[in-house]
């Protein structure tokens, strides 16, 4: 393109020196378009690991909302089914391991439960340590499917951690403890730097009530 623009203005002994000065420019050209390639490219990569990010952190729909800069206001739930579990003598556990050993562990334990939860209508609130915080009905309504969606994946965790091996403690069963209640909530996200989608209500309390009476 740049050469067909100067074509007639080569003239005499200042023909090469054009060519050499067009030949310049398109090398030029060329590099600044491959540059702005690499870097759209590398931007668009960037751009879809913050978005997976996101979406570890808040519901899809809500992580949406807040990429298009939309409010996402709190939010009342009246029917939603919550479940709290965690590890029984986790404590125990830990006590007969190493800090790797137990990060290896819970590593092992987590990959299974997020692949069970994958499978049913559930998001998971948090973990914390051993402990997770799983929640059906919301931030889409799913009429009372909430309380078999709830179900069947703690049945499934269950399932799974029968068969669950301790590699530095074979003699050793993993047993898990869960409670689970329905009721109303309110959602909301908290935070800006690092944004959650938290769950506030007594239904929310009963539940982690019903999981630590639990046996």
């Amino acid at each position: 393109m740049i050469r067909t623009v100067f074509k007639g203005m080569k003239q005499g002994k200042s023909a090469s020196l054009m060519d050499h000065v067009l030949s310049l420019m398109e090398k030029y050209a060329g590099s600044l378009e491959q540059e702005v390639a690499d870097r759209t490219k590398a931007l668009l990569e960037e751009q879809k690991k913050s978005d997976i990010l996101l979406y570890r952190m808040l519901p899809r729909q809500v992580a949406d909302k807040l990429k298009s800069g939309q409010p996402i206001p709190p939010e009342s739930f009246e029917q939603v089914t919550i479940m709290f579990s965690d590890i029984v003598s986790f404590t125990k556990l830990a006590s007969e391991s190493t800090p790797l050993q137990v990060v290896n562990m819970l590593n092992e334990l987590c990959t299974i439960f997020d692949g069970i939860i994958d499978e049913h209508d559930v998001y998971k609130v948090e973990t914390i340590g051993d402990g997770y915080l799983c929640v059906s009905g919301l931030p889409i309504r799913n009429g009372t499917a909430h309380v078999s969606q709830i179900a069947d994946m703690c049945l499934a965790f269950h399932r799974s951690v029968a068969s669950f091996k301790i590699p530095h403690l074979p003699g050793e069963k993993v047993q898990l403890r869960i409670g689970m209640h329905t009721g109303s909530v309110v959602a909301g996200v908290i935070g800006l730097t690092m944004p959650r989608y938290c769950l506030f209500g007594d239904s929310v309390n009963t539940a982690s009530r019903m999981e630590s009476h639990g046996k």
